[in-house]
C-alpha cells in the first residue's frame, strides 16, 4: 500500500497559540504520522486518539493539563487527517490498518505501556488496540463511543437501537441512519461536506441540548432528507462556537480539511465486514481485563448509554469498568474540557495509575 499524500501544513498552525505543544512527524515505509507532544520526555505515557471529523488539536486542553502533572502526552493526527498520510483506497481505513499505525507509533515512542485515551472513532481504535495488544496499555479511557468486542459496525449497532425513540417502521437504522447513508451514497455524502468545509465543521461542532434527550436525532433523517444538509447539499453558513474550538485551532482544523477533504475521514465508515473480522480475531473474545473508564455524555443523542442497551456489550467485555457521566453532548473534549480532565484524574487515582512513579 502506498503512503498516500500527507498534508503539508504550516507548523505554525499548531504552535500559534501555545508553545507547549511540539509538532513531530514519524514515518515508516507504510505510513506517515504527524503528532503533537507535550510534557516531560521521561514522564509516563498518555496517548490521545481523536475521531471524526477531528484533529490532534481537539486534545489541547487535556494534553496541557496532564503534561503539567508530569505525563508525556502524545496526540496523533489519525490516518486520513491533518499532517498524516491519507491513502486513496477505502480499504486503507480499516481498524486493523489504523491499529497498526498506532502500534508502530507506540514502538517509536519507546513502547512503554501507556494510558490510551480515545474519543469517537478514536475510542474504537483505542479499544481495538488494547484488546489485540494488551501489553501496550496500563489503562483505557473511552469517551462518547463505548467498546464493542464485535466492532463498532452497523450489524452491531442496529440491534441495540432504542425502539421507543426510533420505531423500526419509521427509523429502520435509528440514529445510525447517517452511518448507513455513507454506505449507500458515499460520494454524495462526501461532496455535500466538501462543498463548504468550514461551514460543515462549524455546523457539526455544537454544544449539547438537554431538551433533545429522548427525541429522534437529526442524524436519523439523513436518508429521508437526501443528505446531511438536505436539498441544499451544502452546510448553511455557520459561525464556529468559540467556547468549543479556540479560534486558532479551528483555523488549523479547517486548513487540515482543505488539504484532504472529508473523503478519507468518511472512508472509516465503509469497512464493517473487515472490522468485524478483525475484532473477532482478538484474544479472549475481545475481553479487556485492564482498567477501563468510559465517559458518557448525557446529552449525546447518538451515543449516550443511559436508558438504553448501547453500553451492554462493553459492560460484558470489560472486567474493570468505571463509568463517568458528564453534562454534555458528543464533543466532550471541547465542550467539557475541565470536567473531562477531572473525571480522568479521579479514575487514574482510584486505579493507582497516576503519573507519580513508585
Amino acid at each position: 500500500m502506498g503512503l498516500g499524500a500527507a498534508a503539508t501544513l504550516p507548523m505554525g498552525a499548531w504552535a500559534a497559540s501555545s508553545a507547549a505543544l511540539a509538532s513531530r512527524t514519524f514515518a515508516t515505509p507504510r505510513h506517515i504520522t504527524h503528532y503533537l507532544e507535550c510534557g516531560p520526555a521521561e514522564g509516563p505515557l498518555m496517548v490521545f486518539l481523536h475521531g471524526w471529523p477531528e484533529l490532534s488539536l481537539i486534545w489541547r486542553a487535556q494534553m496541557e493539563a496532564f503534561a503539567s502533572g508530569g505525563w508525556r502526552c502524545i496526540a496523533p493526527d489519525m490516518r486520513g487527517y491533518g499532517g498524516s498520510s491519507a491513502p486513496a483506497g477505502i480499504d486503507a481505513y480499516t481498524n486493523e490498518q489504523i491499529v497498526r499505525d498506532m502500534a508502530e507509533l507506540h514502538d517509536h515512542l519507546g513502547g512503554e505501556p501507556a494510558i490510551w485515551v480515545g474519543h469517537d472513532w478514536g475510542s474504537v481504535i483505542a479499544g481495538s488496540l488494547v484488546a489485540h495488544e494488551p501489553a501496550r496499555s496500563r489503562g483505557l479511557v473511552l469517551i462518547s463511543v463505548p467498546y464493542f468486542p464485535d466492532a463498532n459496525a452497523l450489524p452491531t449497532l442496529v440491534p441495540l437501537i432504542d425502539r421507543t425513540i426510533y420505531p423500526a417502521d419509521m427509523y429502520p437504522d435509528g440514529q445510525w441512519d447517517y452511518y448507513r447513508y455513507y454506505t449507500t451514497h458515499f460520494e454524495a455524502a462526501v461532496s455535500d461536506l466538501d462543498a463548504d468545509k468550514a461551514a460543515s465543521l462549524a455546523s457539526i461542532y455544537r454544544s449539547g441540548d438537554p431538551t433533545s434527550i429522548g427525541k429522534p436525532s437529526a442524524n436519523a433523517l439523513v436518508t429521508q432528507k437526501g443528505g446531511r444538509f438536505g436539498d441544499a447539499h451544502r452546510a448553511p453558513p455557520t459561525t464556529p462556537d468559540p467556547a468549543l474550538w479556540p479560534a486558532a485551532d479551528f483555523g488549523a482544523l479547517v486548513e487540515a480539511f482543505d488539504a484532504h477533504g472529508f473523503r478519507p475521514p468518511c472512508a472509516w465508515y465503509l469497512n464493517d465486514a473487515a472490522n468485524i473480522a478483525y475484532a473477532r480475531s482478538a484474544p479472549n473474545g475481545g475481553e479487556i481485563s485492564l482498567p477501563v473508564l468510559f465517559v458518557n455524555g448525557e446529552y449525546d443523542q447518538i451515543n449516550t448509554i443511559k436508558g438504553n442497551r448501547y453500553g451492554e456489550p462493553m459492560r460484558a467485555a470489560c472486567a474493570d469498568l468505571t463509568i463517568a457521566n458528564l453534562l454534555g453532548a458528543h464533543w466532550l473534549p471541547l465542550e467539557r474540557k475541565r470536567e473531562l480532565v477531572q473525571a480522568i484524574r479521579a479514575w487514574l487515582q482510584a486505579r493507582n495509575l497516576s503519573a507519580v512513579r513508585p
